[in-house]
């Protein structure tokens, strides 16, 4: 009885084993079968730009964004009421200091100078006449001072008719060029309405404002650049004339005065501007164009090609594979940014087409296109 019970368990054994054997070998086989499929379907390669890493002289600069105010500059009005008789210019007409621009009806008061002056003669002729008599006491003094006082008043009334008369005669205070006049002869204006408007453009202050801890870095004197946004951009060199003796308690921002010289007058007071100065020592950072850095909330980051292999791939026919690094960004000019941090002298850099990029993706380096890298791009014509 026992034999048989025997041979019955080494067949179940045996059995089991088999089973055994037949799952683990299942195993293998679909464990080679799926590492086989995953290896056929690897990931395509992505075609890019790319640039190595290098540096270059930077030298540090704050910006701003300013306006400009003419270094003279006036609304030009009337003190006195009254009818406009003659303009003597015309709308841009550039002036000198001192020309006439326009005249108001003035004949009334040049009727009532008239009067004065002979009433200031009459006093003249009684002074003198006064005078005669008193030489020979046939009046005394104190009607020759009685004539005298008499004298100044119509002397006084006379100036201060003729004062009016001239206030009717509008000047030019300046040299400079006038704006649009939109009045026209026959109309009549109130004391402080504008007539038209007077601009020294041969020189221009730059007014901007700039972060209070940029204060140690600011001085009277110090060289600034601005660009102008116009038709034909230019920069033109200027210097800071003045800083403000306090910060605005709202912003933390203080306010910078500078002056520029507007050779050619294409600049106009008003308008819109962008100012560069130039602060420290030129330094030798490492730079690429922005359009390679991945700006997140996260992080900067770039995708560096590297010249590990593919599995089961050939080394003469290995691609380079993306892999993202995390950076540390500075400044930036022009098309440039300053890499402070993450990137070696050296490193090739994607700069274009990160992003159908990942970890592990195969590149193929087509540099053909290359996207901007200038420091200080000029504005192409359209």
């Amino acid at each position: 009885m026992k034999k048989p019970m025997v041979k019955r368990m080494l067949i179940m054994f045996m059995l089991i084993g088999i089973v055994f054997a037949a799952i683990v070998g299942y195993q293998q086989f679909v464990a080679s079968m799926m590492k086989q499929f995953l290896s056929s379907n690897a990931q395509p390669p992505a075609t890019v730009t790319a640039m190595q890493v290098k540096r270059e002289l930077w030298q540090p600069q704050l910006k701003a964004v300013g306006s400009l105010r003419a270094i003279q500059g006036v609304d030009i009005s009337s003190e006195i009421a009254g009818i406009i008789e003659k303009v003597h210019f015309k709308s841009g007409d550039q002036v000198e200091q001192g020309d006439l621009l326009l005249e108001l009806s003035s004949s009334e008061e040049r009727a009532r100078l008239q009067a004065l002056q002979a009433a200031r003669k009459l006093a003249e002729i009684n002074l003198r006449r006064d005078r005669q008599q008193y030489e020979i006491r046939a009046v005394s003094k104190a009607r020759l001072d009685v004539a005298e006082a008499e004298l100044a008043g119509k002397k006084a009334q006379v100036a201060e008719q003729q004062a009016i008369i001239d206030k009717k005669q509008i000047h030019a205070p300046f040299s400079g060029q006038l704006g649009v006049l939109r009045l026209s002869p026959g109309q009549y204006i109130n004391p402080a309405e504008k007539i038209v408007t007077l601009q020294d453009n041969s020189a221009l202050y730059v007014d901007f404002k700039l972060p209070q801890r940029h204060l140690g870095q600011l001085r009277a004197g110090q060289k600034i650049t601005v660009h102008s946004h116009t038709d034909k951009p230019a920069a033109i060199s200027g210097l800071i004339t003045a800083i403000n003796a306090s910060v605005d308690p709202g912003s933390r921002n203080v306010a910078v005065e500078g002056l520029i010289y507007n050779n050619g007058g294409q600049l106009l007071p008003g308008m819109f501007v962008n100012i560069t100065i130039d602060t420290g020592r030129p330094e030798r950072l490492l730079t690429l164009p922005q359009t390679a850095v991945s700006f997140n909330a996260y992080g900067s980051t770039v995708f560096v090609a590297t010249q590990e292999q593919q599995a089961g791939e050939a080394d003469a026919n290995a691609m380079p594979l993306a892999q993202q690094v995390f950076i540390k960004t500075g400044e930036t000019r022009g098309d440039q940014v300053a890499i402070l941090e993450g990137l070696s002298e050296g490193d090739m850099v994607v700069t274009s087409g990160q992003l159908k990029l990942k970890n592990g993706t195969p590149l193929i380096i087509n540099n053909d296109i290359l996207p901007a890298n200038e420091a200080a791009p000029k504005p192409q014509e359209q």
